[in-house]
C-alpha cells in the first residue's frame, strides 16, 4: 500500500524558512533533526493521515558530505531559487515493498540508501547525482523499519496536507508513470509548465506552497 509519507520544502537556511512558514502557515516549527550522511537538517510537524511536513536545508555547520546532497540541495539553480524564498522540492511516498517498486519502476528512481536515527531506520530512493526524477513530480519512495510512523511523535500544529499538485506539459505521460508506480491517486495532475505545489489547511486558512 502506497501512501504520502511527507512533503519537503527547501529553504536557504532553516531560520529563514521557519520565519517564512510562520508567516504563511501561522505556526512556528520548532522540532527537527539532522541527516549526517547528507549534511542537511530539518524542521518537521504532522500533516495529517500519518504524514508530515518537512522544511529542509543544507547544514553548513556539518562536515562536507561524501556524496551529493538529496533533493537537489547541491544544485546551483535550486540554491539560487531558495535564496529568494522557500520552495516545494519533493514529495515522498511510503511503501511496504520498496525493492519490488524500484525493480518495476518505469523510470530510474536512484539507488536505495539506508538511514538510521536512534532505534529507527528507513530506506529511501536517492539518485546518486542528487537530481529529482521529473523535477520532483515523480516522488521519492521510502520504507520505514517496523514501528509507529514518525509523524506520531511530531508536533500537531493544525496543519493538514490536502493535496499534492503536479503540473506538466504532457500530463497524460506523467499520469501514466504515476499509474505504473501506483501513486496516481495521491496527486492532482494538470497541464502546464513543470511545477510542484502542496495545499494545506492551516490556522491561516487554505495555503498553497510552491
Amino acid at each position: 500500500m502506497n501512501n504520502i509519507d511527507h512533503v519537503a520544502i527547501g529553504t536557504d537556511t532553516l531560520e529563514k524558512g521557519v520565519d517564512a512558514m510562520q508567516a504563511s502557515l501561522g505556526e512556528m516549527l520548532t522540532q527537527g533533526s539532522k541527516h549526517d550522511l547528507m549534511s542537511t537538517h530539518n524542521k518537521v510537524m504532522q500533516a495529517g493521515n500519518e504524514s508530515f511536513f518537512e522544511l529542509i536545508a543544507q547544514d553548513l555547520d556539518a562536515p562536507k558530505p561524501t556524496r551529493t546532497r538529496w533533493f537537489t540541495l547541491d544544485d546551483q539553480n535550486t540554491l539560487q531559487r531558495l535564496a529568494e524564498r522557500p520552495r516545494a522540492l519533493c514529495w515522498v511516498v511510503n511503501t511496504d515493498d520498496l525493492d519490488a517498486l524500484v525493480a518495476t519502476s518505469p523510470i530510474d528512481l536512484g539507488e536505495v540508501v539506508t538511514f538510521t536515527r536512534g532505534d529507527r531506520s528507513w530506506r529511501l530512493t536517492v539518485p546518486a547525482d542528487g537530481h529529482l526524477p521529473e523535477a520532483g513530480l515523480i516522488p521519492a519512495f521510502i520504507e520505514w523499519s517496523p514501528g509507529p510512523h514518525p509523524s506520531t511523535g511530531q508536533q500537531d500544529l493544525g496543519v493538514i496536507l490536502r493535496s499534492v499538485n503536479l503540473s506538466h506539459p504532457d500530463p497524460e505521460n506523467l499520469n501514466d508513470q504515476l499509474t505504473q508506480l501506483q501513486v496516481d491517486s495521491l496527486a492532482i495532475v494538470s497541464k502546464g509548465e513543470i511545477g510542484l505545489s502542496f495545499t494545506f489547511d492551516t490556522p491561516n486558512g487554505m495555503v498553497t506552497l510552491d
